[in-house]
């Protein structure tokens, strides 16, 4: 497989099978990694990587703690009164992944119990927690976004998936107590691991994209 398919194949995967990862491909994946690019190769990335028991149970803990909303978020997800074109692009995913759910936009008892599947990483066998040191700034946050990118197509080169999910960083005290990393460690993201529900409606969700030129200019061509 070619960069551009791993590419082209890679989504956010919503609906895993329970089938196992072994730990030698994890640990293949990982390493390959190793290579994304950071500034002044600083490498700021840690992973911490669960699965069986650890990640059952941090699952349930985290769906009480999510009820009782007592987190105080590392970050906000996404700017404070979104604007346009990005209110947009995130109102049209949701409806997107809804409509190939069959949930109304009326059903908000449904779209709640749907939206609590992040809790339970979609049924995916394995959850990866990226964690980067609090004195790190901005560009150090954009490296362990290349670092995770990396590792989502190496995942697709040997025939896994990957959904990518800051919204772990919501509830950053109960991930610390799975994962028991330092406090001066900030939870970044959260993704969940495994081979992808080809029977799945939600996984046939293709997001939209903008067209080249409305995102890049060609100065001096």
């Amino acid at each position: 497989m070619n960069v551009s398919d791993a590419v082209a194949r890679r989504i956010s995967v919503r609906a895993f099978k329970p089938d196992p990862v072994p730990l030698a491909v994890l640990q293949e994946i990982l390493t390959a990694a190793q290579r994304a690019p950071s500034g002044g190769n600083l490498q700021p990335w840690k992973v911490y990587v669960l699965t069986g028991e650890p990640l059952a149970a941090l699952s349930q803990t985290a769906v009480a703690t999510a009820l009782a909303r007592t987190e105080q978020a590392e970050y906000d997800i996404y700017p404070k009164d979104l604007w346009a074109p990005l209110k947009t692009r995130r109102f049209e995913c949701g409806e997107d992944m809804y409509a190939r759910l069959g949930i109304s936009r009326e059903d908000k008892a449904k779209r709640l119990e749907w939206f609590g599947r992040n809790l339970q990483f979609f049924g995916a066998p394995v959850g990866l927690f990226f964690t980067v040191d609090r004195r790190c700034g901005p560009p150090q946050w954009s490296d362990v976004g290349m670092f995770m990118q990396t590792l989502m197509l190496l995942a697709v080169e040997r025939g896994l998936d990957t959904c990518a999910q800051e919204f772990w960083a919501t509830l950053p005290k109960t991930v610390q107590a799975a994962t028991g990393h330092p406090d001066e460690e900030m939870l970044f993201s959260g993704m969940s691991l495994g081979y992808r529900d080809d029977t799945a409606p939600v996984n046939e969700l293709r997001t939209r994209r903008e067209a080249l030129d409305e995102v890049a200019q060609f100065i001096g061509f």
